[in-house]
Formats: C-alpha cells, sequence, structure tokens
C-alpha cells in the first residue's frame, strides 16, 4: 500500500470545462469569427468565476482558436487563420504516417468498423446532423491511428484537429460532404486490399480538400 495521502478527485477542474464549452461553441458556430469574449459575460454565462474562464481563453488562444491583445481584445479567430493553415498540413501528414503504418496491420474487423462508421457518416449528412457527421468521422479515421500505434502521433492530432472543426463543419453542411462519404469508401477499399500507395494519396486528398474545396 502507498505509504502517502493523496486527495480524491471530486468533480473535472473548472479550468477544463470552461475550456470545453467555450471550444465547443466556437467550434460549432455558436460564437462565430471575430466575437468578443469578455471573461466576465463567459463566466456568468458559464456559471462559474472569472479565474477558470480566462484560463480557458489563454489555452483557446495557445490552440489558436481566440485572438488576444493585451489591454486591447479577445475575440474567436478568423477560420482560414495562418494557424488553421500550419494546422491541416501537420494533420494531413500524420494522417498519412498513420494509414501507411496501418494498411498492412488492417483485419477484417477494422474494415467493418471503418465502413460501418462511413455509414453513420453518410446517415449523418444525409439528416444534416454535423455534430453526428463529425463524430462518425472521427470514428472512421481513429481507426488508421490506434492501429498505427504511435502516442505521439494520437497526441499530436488531438491538439491540431480541433483547429479543423470548423471547416469541417462548413464542409459537411454543403454539398462536399459526398465527396467525403465517397474518398471515405476509396479509403477503406485500399486499405481492405492492402493497396498502401493508393490509401496514402486517398487521406492526402482527403485533408487537402478540406481547405482548398471550401
Amino acid at each position: 500500500m502507498l505509504d502517502v495521502s493523496l486527495s480524491k478527485v471530486t468533480r473535472p477542474l473548472l479550468r477544463d470545462e470552461a475550456y470545453d464549452r467555450i471550444r465547443t461553441a466556437i467550434v460549432d458556430g455558436t460564437l462565430p469569427p471575430g466575437t468578443p469574449l469578455r471573461d466576465a459575460d463567459l463566466a456568468e454565462q458559464l456559471g462559474l468565476s472569472k479565474a477558470p474562464v480566462r484560463q480557458a481563453l489563454l489555452r483557446l488562444a495557445d490552440d489558436g482558436l481566440v485572438d488576444s491583445k493585451p489591454q486591447s481584445y479577445t475575440r474567436v479567430s478568423e477560420v482560414m487563420s495562418p494557424d488553421v493553415i500550419d494546422a491541416r498540413q501537420i494533420v494531413r501528414l500524420l494522417h498519412e504516417f498513420a494509414v501507411r503504418q496501418a494498411a498492412p496491420r488492417c483485419r477484417p474487423a477494422d474494415i467493418a468498423a471503418m465502413r460501418a462508421a462511413n455509414d453513420r457518416f453518410a446517415a449523418a449528412i444525409e439528416a444534416r446532423d454535423i455534430a453526428a457527421a463529425v463524430k462518425a468521422d472521427d470514428e472512421l479515421h481513429d481507426v488508421p491511428v490506434r492501429l498505427a500505434g504511435n502516442a505521439a502521433v494520437a497526441a499530436t492530432l488531438d491538439r491540431y484537429t480541433p483547429l479543423l472543426r470548423r471547416l469541417e463543419h462548413a464542409r459537411f453542411s454543403s454539398t462536399l460532404a459526398w465527396n467525403s462519404v465517397e474518398r471515405h469508401t476509396k479509403l477503406i477499399d485500399a486499405l481492405e486490399k492492402r493497396d498502401t500507395e493508393t490509401a496514402v494519396s486517398v487521406i492526402s486528398t482527403i485533408w487537402t480538400d478540406l481547405l482548398e474545396e471550401l
């Protein structure tokens, strides 16, 4: 038995809760680009003190979702910011790496999981349920990331993917979403055939076109 005294964790840290709530509102468009972010107003709406909100805004600024200039402004960043372009490049390269590593490791169960996720994605697009579409898209792409077995890749994707969420919301709200369904199918087919080069080419197109087709 450990001979130490540790305090019990009774609830999530308030700053993390504030961060999650504000980030979700930015990503889904509840807080559009350019919206001023005042810690007092946000604290009141969230039922929190200003301290955790300030910490959350600092973290969101580090993420590139918030622009801040001391003594001047704090606001939601623009969708097409340099940070977004940089993040897209990193995310694309990491998904290419994950797919390359995953291709020889894919089992029938993995292929089935990706096809089921793509079916959910298509159904969500048909129903115009963008939140469900994003969730299904994540589940599909998580399969090769998991199979790649690289914790640094997974952690870096967790860090930078939120910057691209607003682009995904815009794409999945338009007819371009059906292109994503087709590309998912091509990716899954290539992985099923263990055609690594085709799979990498398709995943590269998926993330490149996220920015260029909008």
